[in-house]
């Protein structure tokens, strides 16, 4: 393709917009805090990031059990990968499953003492991460800004969905 070449012209300025750059930004951003995340979880304490959302969700609220659909859908899972990443939760003794009272057709997940006590670790390990990577690097006067946006874009978003 040559330089003169009008549609490799409008090809380069759709690729190289300010849209495309601040997504890719904040997609970079969010997938290597991700992945510096889940390593640190995998090293100090045994645990992917997602075992520690799962855990943050059974721990919110002490004494009461979540679906297993519930958890798929707050964590955008399949019930299918749902159901295998509670099973590798379940052999690793984090947390038990028990028939919901209600239906016979719902599974409800709870932490294990075990479970709540990695939670406990992993939230220390995950806090430690977050401050230094992603509150750190902003300026203080800009990170409640900051927050604050990232919650219109996902309030949009769960709106929309």
């Amino acid at each position: 393709m040559s330089a003169a070449d009008p549609q490799g012209d409008e090809e380069a300025r759709a690729a190289n917009s300010n849209l495309v750059r601040d997504f890719g930004l904040l997609i970079k951003s969010a997938t290597r805090l991700e992945h510096r995340i889940d390593a640190e979880l995998r090293r100090e304490c045994g645990i992917s990031h997602t075992m520690l959302e799962v855990l943050i969700r059974l721990c919110r609220q002490p004494g009461e059990e979540v679906s297993q659909r519930q958890l798929a859908d707050d964590l955008t899972l399949t019930s299918g990968g749902t159901t295998r990443l509670i099973d590798r939760m379940e052999q690793a003794g984090l947390v038990r499953r028990l028939p919901s009272p209600e239906d016979r057709r719902s599974v409800l997940v709870e932490p294990t003492e075990h479970g709540r006590t990695v939670f406990l670790q992993a939230s220390a390990v995950h806090a430690r991460v977050v401050e230094r990577y992603f509150v750190q690097p902003v300026a203080p006067q800009d990170y409640a800004p900051l927050t604050r946006a990232l919650s219109q874009i996902e309030g949009a978003l769960r709106e929309d969905a």
